[in-house]
């Protein structure tokens, strides 16, 4: 069998002249292309930091459009070489619909995070109530929300329980009602004891004593006569100032000589 170099060399030339022009435009096109995308991330970056748009958010719509500005960048750049990808599209798409049905708790998880991100019913420092849990809200990350109890535990909320359940925000509004009950015996003076209710409830050290306290009779029961009493406080002040009702309005009524009841049962003998 005889060697003929030359038979080669030409088609290596023939070869080179074929695909070379599109070897190289596609390589052109690759480094052009990603100095493109990330010069576009940079500046949606930006203008996302000059509408002062959430800081959290932000690295992940920046991460999402370039990765989708990467994955167009490479296909057309296949395409440029011969290579049909319309079969590759396909294979992508697919692929992409079964890992998505994989995961689909952990993308309702980050879309739920994401939603909280954009409509912010919550943020970092929140006192706030879901999920039967209650606790600060220490840090929204893009699959779960991190609570701290007041018992000091940490809570990890999935955002997908917490972008489609109830949530309580204590700390959107700056003052927060502190709703406590007393009763009184029926024998008691009520004028009295409101007057004991409110000088406590002024004397607290916490509460906000222009906007309160309301204080009225709620109902009569069994065995006293309940009131309501309702001090106005800081959210981060809400259990100093229960507890100190709580105590002193027990001392100032043993002060003042207002018993509370406490139940009671009547047992009368007869004779047979």
């Amino acid at each position: 069998m005889n060697f003929d170099p030359k038979v080669y060399i030409d088609k290596g030339i023939d070869l080179a002249m074929v695909y070379g022009p599109k070897v190289i435009l596609a390589i052109v096109t690759l480094i052009v292309g990603s100095w493109i995308v990330g010069l576009a991330g940079s500046l949606l970056s930006k203008t996302l930091k000059k509408m002062n748009f959430d800081e959290t958010l932000s690295p992940y719509l920046v991460g999402i459009a370039t990765t989708l500005g990467k994955v167009v960048l490479y296909i057309s750049v296949v395409g440029m070489l011969g290579v049909q990808t319309t079969s590759f599209i396909a294979v992508l798409g697919a692929a992409g619909l079964a890992i998505g049905m994989a995961l689909q708790g952990s993308l309702g998880n980050f879309a739920g995070g994401v939603l909280i991100l954009i409509f912010k019913p919550i943020k970092k420092g929140d006192l706030i109530e879901t999920a039967g849990v209650t606790g600060v809200v220490e840090s929204i990350q893009p699959f779960v929300t991190v609570l701290l109890s007041p018992d000091n535990v940490v809570h990890y909320i999935p955002n997908g329980v917490l972008s489609s359940g109830s949530i309580k925000n204590y700390s959107v509004n700056q003052e927060r009602r502190v709703d406590l009950t007393f009763g009184i015996g029926y024998g008691d003076d009520i004028d009295k004891a409101k007057q004991v209710f409110t000088s406590v409830a002024k004397a607290c050290p916490n509460a906000l004593t222009h906007l309160g306290p309301d204080i009225f009779v709620s109902g009569l029961g069994d065995s006293s006569v309940d009131f309501a009493v309702r001090p106005y406080c800081k959210p981060e002040h809400y259990w100093d100032v229960y507890f100190y009702m709580t105590e002193n309005v027990k001392k100032e009524l043993d002060k003042a000589n207002i018993s509370i009841p406490f139940p009671q049962r009547d047992i009368h003998m007869h004779n047979a």
